[in-house]
């Protein structure tokens, strides 16, 4: 019987690990345990109970405003000793955040196999994203069996010398997650409709997420003022911000855009209603790595508050563009989305070259033959 311990510590990473929990628990010979460091408390619980995820391990690290260093000291020290204790075949990780590289590093150091769901993702920038960039390319060093979501991915880990045999491209599992959610939430649409009754059922609505780490300050600062510009110049528009729980963006938003009658600045959502959201909106201003995958599945046009992105298949397809910290950016491509149609259209289509929804089967479908 193989043990695959699932461990990580974010939403996201909970969204992106949920299918594959569920397909590998449904397999003959297989035990699966999850560990939770609740790196953002909050926001996985939520998804948690609405994938109906119990974990086996709950460490409870997330502190107000923690520094990078003591999350990664705690986790080490943590995780290690849920390792030793329960000596797992392999551990499951995802993505890019400190709960994926330091446990990594805590199997490594016990000899413990590591296999890694969204590998070779980069910007090739040190700090761009920061820390993910570097959390990645550790854990990549790391990996016994990568999964990338795309060739592009998978040729970033080619160059880096990983033996072509241990790279298997899969898609992304967030595509076999967001098929199940979206289901869920057009099927409660009713209900669900009845939390946002400030979105008119006719009319256009903007959604916006924002809460990386390398546009706390100015950038920030510059978004909020285009916001309040497009709010001021589209007085018919309806902006939706659910805001990160962090203060370095919980300041800049509510001092720059509270008070707008078209800007409904409201709190973290359940990835259900987010999924709702997304699906009821016009298009998206986004910060966030897993929007850029999602939306376009929705056939909705993204633009991408970053210099540079890991993901630039949807930024080749059409269906995202890069837009930056740059306030005048960031309002002129938005209004030009608004007036013109054909723009529109043209990034609307739904393509997305993410996956088709079998990410997780073939993944378990591999580990199955390699483990």
């Amino acid at each position: 019987m193989m043990t695959y311990l699932f461990a990580f510590g974010t939403r996201p990473e909970a969204i992106k690990l949920a299918p594959l929990i569920r397909e590998l628990s449904s397999r003959p010979d297989v035990r699966v345990k999850t560990l939770i460091t609740a790196q953002h408390r909050e926001m996985l619980d939520q998804v948690l109970e609405l994938f109906e995820i119990k974990p086996d391990f709950d460490l409870d690290l997330m502190r107000s405003n923690q520094s990078l260093e003591d999350l990664t000291a705690r986790i080490i020290e943590s995780v290690s000793e849920v390792i030793a204790r329960e000596k797992p075949d392999a551990i499951v990780l995802q993505g890019d955040t400190t709960t994926t590289f330091v446990t990594a590093l805590a199997a490594f150091y016990q000899q413990v196999k590591v296999i890694h769901v969204e590998a070779g993702l980069r910007t090739g920038r040190k700090y761009a994203p920061f820390p993910e960039e570097i959390n990645r390319r550790l854990t990549g060093v790391l990996t016994d069996l990568h999964f990338p979501p795309t060739e592009r991915a998978a040729e970033a880990l080619r160059r880096e010398n990983v033996p072509a045999d241990r790279i298997f491209t899969v898609g992304n599992t967030v595509i076999d997650a967001l098929l199940w959610v979206i289901e869920k939430s057009r099927a409660q649409h009713d209900e669900i409709a009845k939390r946002f009754p400030m979105i008119p059922l006719d009319g256009r609505m903007l959604l916006v997420t924002g809460h990386r780490r390398e546009n706390f300050g100015q950038g920030f600062r510059n978004i909020c003022h285009a916001l309040r510009t497009i709010a001021e110049s589209n007085p018919d528009l309806t902006i939706v911000y659910p805001v990160h729980l962090n203060p370095n963006v919980q300041k800049p938003v509510q001092t720059i855009l509270s008070g707008l009658a078209n800007v409904h600045l409201i709190e973290p959502q359940d990835y259900l209603s987010f999924v709702w959201l997304l699906d009821r909106c016009y298009l998206v201003l986004t910060d966030s790595g897993g929007v850029q995958e999602e939306a376009p599945t929705l056939g909705r046009p993204v633009l991408v508050m970053r210099e540079i992105t890991e993901r630039p298949e949807a930024v080749e397809e059409g269906v995202a563009e890069l837009v930056g910290t740059d306030a005048e950016l960031i309002v002129s491509s938005v209004q030009k989305l608004l007036d013109d149609a054909a723009e529109y259209e043209k990034m609307s289509r739904a393509h997305n070259p993410y996956g088709d929804g079998t990410s997780a089967r073939q993944i378990a479908d591999i580990l199955t033959a390699k483990m």
